[in-house]
Order: C-alpha cells, then sequence, then structure tokens
C-alpha cells in the first residue's frame, strides 16, 4: 500500500493509506481534521517504510521512522510529530528517499547542505535536534528538502528576484552552523520560496515536486 503523510504548521502528522481517497466527490472530501488556529503544510507520498523529517522556522529538525505514525482514517487529526517551543512552526516536511544531503535555507539568504546521516533517527514527538543556526543576521529557516548533487534549484525572493543556483554549487556543512550566503538579497527583501528544476536528463522519481 501507498500512504499520505501530512504535516500541519504547529507539529501534528497524520498517515493514511492513499486509498481512501480513492472516490473523492466534485465537492472534495475531508483529508484531515484541521484543530482551531492551525493548517495544513505539506503532503508527501510514502511506501511506509521511510524516515520522516520535520523542520522548524527556529531551525530544528527530528527524523523518524514513519512507522512511528500509525495509520489513521481520513476524518482523523493526526498525532504529535515535533516538540515546538513557543512561537516556532513547522516549515518543512521530509520523506527520505533517495540518500542525498538535506538543504536548509534561511529566508535572508543563508543555506548549506548537511549529510542525512548527521540527522539520527529517533521517536516522533521530541524537540529535534538543530539543524541551522538562526540569527538576526540569517533570519529564521524557511525551507529544507532532501536534494542531489546534480539537482539544480530556482530560489524567489518577496520582491521578485529569480536566481537559480546548481546544489553542487552549496558546500556541505555540519547541522550545527549557519551556512553560506546563496542569494545576496536587497534590503527588506527575504526569500519567498524554493523549488527543484528538472534537467532533461534527470531520472527524478514520479511523484517527486519540481518545477
Amino acid at each position: 500500500d501507498m500512504f499520505l503523510i501530512m504535516a500541519t504548521r504547529m507539529g501534528t502528522v497524520k498517515k493514511t493509506v492513499l486509498s481512501a481517497y480513492g472516490n473523492v466527490r466534485k465537492g472534495g472530501i475531508n483529508a484531515i481534521n484541521i484543530a482551531d488556529g492551525d493548517s495544513l503544510i505539506e503532503v508527501k507520498m510514502t511506501d511506509g517504510n521511510n524516515d520522516i523529517v520535520l523542520g522548524t522556522r527556529s531551525g530544528f529538525a527530528i527524523r523518524f521512522n514513519e512507522k512511528d505514525v500509525r495509520e489513521m482514517g481520513r476524518t482523523a487529526t493526526g498525532v504529535r510529530g515535533v516538540k515546538l517551543t513557543k512561537g516556532d512552526i513547522v516549515v518543512g516536511l521530509l520523506v527520505i528517499k533517495r540518500q542525498g544531503t538535506v538543504l536548509v535555507v534561511t529566508e535572508k539568504g543563508y543555506g548549506k547542505r548537511s549529510d542525512i546521516n548527521d540527522y539520527r533517527t529517533t521517536r516522533r514527538g521530541g524537540k529535534g535536534v538543530i539543524t541551522v543556526k538562526t540569527s538576526d543576521k540569517a533570519g529564521k529557516m524557511i525551507s529544507l528538502m532532501e536534494v542531489m548533487d546534480n539537482d539544480e534549484l530556482v530560489i524567489i525572493s518577496t520582491k521578485g528576484m529569480v536566481i537559480r543556483q546548481s546544489v553542487k554549487e552549496m558546500r556541505v556543512m555540519g547541522r550545527n552552523t549557519q551556512g553560506v550566503r546563496v542569494i545576496r538579497l536587497n534590503e527588506g527583501d527575504e526569500i519567498a520560496d524554493i523549488a527543484k528544476v528538472v534537467p532533461e536528463d534527470d531520472d527524478t522519481l514520479p511523484d517527486e515536486p519540481t518545477l
């Protein structure tokens, strides 16, 4: 069976078998029960045997096996994936598939890659470990994704600046570091989002979201 793993900004994760969404009405069906003040941030497809990584805005990340998240029905709320400190939110969900590196980027244009093995597998529901040092200079973490050396990225700022960046040009560094500047932003500008670009000869998996 294939499953959908869902993550909310307040740290909840939910796993539901994909076939539960097989008969979708024209008006839609409920996929998850969202608590007041929370919202769904990301959904990934899995085979039931992958490790999951949740990353938070304050620069923490937790890795756990998806078997630690029991299967639930469509209308369930889910279970705690990560314990958040006051004011923190989840900004990214990874399903580890390709044994690449983990790319993290901060809102003021700093980024780095870290070895996936730097993130030890634990039980869900903990605080996690530092994945990037946030600061006034670097800003908060806005994105994390698993990347391979041959991946190409598009980085977009809130004021409309766009650059294309090769992953292999980004340094591999330890988790507990700030990273290096990957885009030089004008004053008052911040990174809005990052997406992968598929080269013509790329063998990207069919379920991998790309541009």
